[in-house]
């Protein structure tokens, strides 16, 4: 039959991040094009110990329906977490697990977003949420994104000429730049969004990962009047296959979440729930962080080196402070797109920066690329053959 789709469904794409992913187990292929964690760093061991006590002790609680707002245990010990590293306040605000990350994004276009309305992203930003709000009509619409966070001005002007729902913000080691909004620009962002009406949806599943410089106070840690609702993950600190998440907002939000994800999945999986409230209190969360920092520096350090090394001078980029990525920019004027689908044919995936745009069919310089998942013998040589390749790139036609 020839089906019809409900119209807030068209503006959605496929992630060509998926896509790249299917061809990265080829033989012989490097991927810098994703964005997990090392394999390495999972506390596989551990996670193993704990899931089989937990049968042991408790497979009743594991095996049934579970609560919508999450593993009350899970919840608690989060809150006390969140309350000491963000100064988050739990006696204004609420807290709710999620499946992962996205399904933050999922529910919060779900309660805010009518078909039509204006959400403000960074641009460029990730593209898994960006497809959440895509999925439930938003109009999207990219503000410029400089090295210490959006570009003011431009937000301001999107505010005072569009009724903006929502902006949408990852505060903290950006996928898929790296960059880190700073503490002015959060504050600037916050006093924008109160004057304009705005809602923040802030997120921040990098944070923790910072392995130089200063942590710098989250959006949602100074939010007074409630219209900042903030969203991490345990995907990139202990497992993505867990798909464990988390939402905080403000108190009077808190049933109509429950609702919202009631509607969506009834509950998170109890068992990884369960795994994560363990590993967050009764074994040494902070140690096992300080090991992903220490690992994520080294790989950072590996290639960043190598691209000072091999990359034509026209290559320009940020050495991170955090977190997983660097986003490589081709000259002014250059699609990164074609650059990209040449590195394929020589085995090396990146991700161009058209992905991540409100309007992925604008050309776009950005080429982005993960030091997290590749192993380190797998980081030189790829960089290498891109380093090649931009030799080759900016002194043709196409570079122009």
């Amino acid at each position: 039959m020839a089906y019809q789709l409900a119209q807030r469904m068209t503006g959605a794409q496929g992630s060509i991040i998926r896509d790249l992913l299917k061809m990265a187990s080829e033989p012989g292929m490097i991927s810098f094009g994703g964005g997990a964690p090392d394999p390495a760093a999972y506390p596989a061991d551990l996670i193993a110990e704990i899931t089989a006590r937990a049968f042991r002790d408790r497979s009743t609680t594991l095996l049934a329906y579970g609560i919508s707002e999450g593993y009350p245990p899970l919840v608690a010990s989060l809150k006390d977490y969140l309350g000491q590293r963000e100064g988050f306040d739990f006696s204004r605000n609420e807290l709710l697990i999620t499946s992962g990350g996205q399904q933050g994004g999922d529910l919060m276009a779900k309660l805010f977003i009518n078909e039509g309305d204006v959400v403000a992203v960074e641009s460029p930003s990730f593209v898994g949420v960006l497809n959440a709000f895509r999925s439930y009509g938003a109009r999207l619409m990219g503000v410029p994104l400089e090295e210490d966070g959006v570009n003011l001005d431009a937000l301001e002007a999107l505010f005072k000429a569009e009724r903006v729902r929502i902006f949408y913000l990852i505060s903290t080691f950006q996928n898929p730049s790296g960059v880190t909004t700073s503490k002015e620009k959060r504050e600037a962002i916050y006093e924008l969004a109160c004057r304009y009406d705005v809602m923040i949806f802030e997120d921040n599943p990098y944070g923790e990962l910072r392995f130089t410089g200063e942590d710098i106070p989250a959006v949602k840690s100074f939010d007074r009047e409630g219209r900042c609702v903030y969203t991490g993950s345990f995907s990139k600190t202990l497992s993505p296959g867990m798909r464990v998440g988390f939402l905080v907002y403000d108190k009077a939000l808190h049933q109509h979440f429950k609702i919202a994800k009631q509607a969506a999945d009834v509950h998170s999986s109890t068992l990884y729930q369960l795994v994560c409230h363990e590993l967050l209190a009764r074994h040494d969360y902070p140690g096992h962080i300080q090991g992903l920092i220490t690992r994520y520096r080294e790989k950072a350090r590996l290639m960043t080196t190598a691209m000072e090394k091999h990359f034509h001078p026209g290559v320009t980029w940020h050495a991170p402070q955090g977190g997983f990525f660097i986003m490589a920019w081709l000259p002014p004027g250059c699609d990164s797109l074609p650059f990209v689908q040449e590195a394929i044919r020589r085995q090396v995936i990146t991700v161009p920066g058209s992905a991540f745009m409100a309007d992925t069919s604008a050309p776009h310089n950005g080429i982005r690329l993960n030091y997290s998942l590749p192993p380190a013998d797998k980081i030189e040589a790829g960089i290498r053959t891109l380093g090649q390749l931009s030799h080759e790139w900016l002194g043709s036609a196409r570079a122009v």
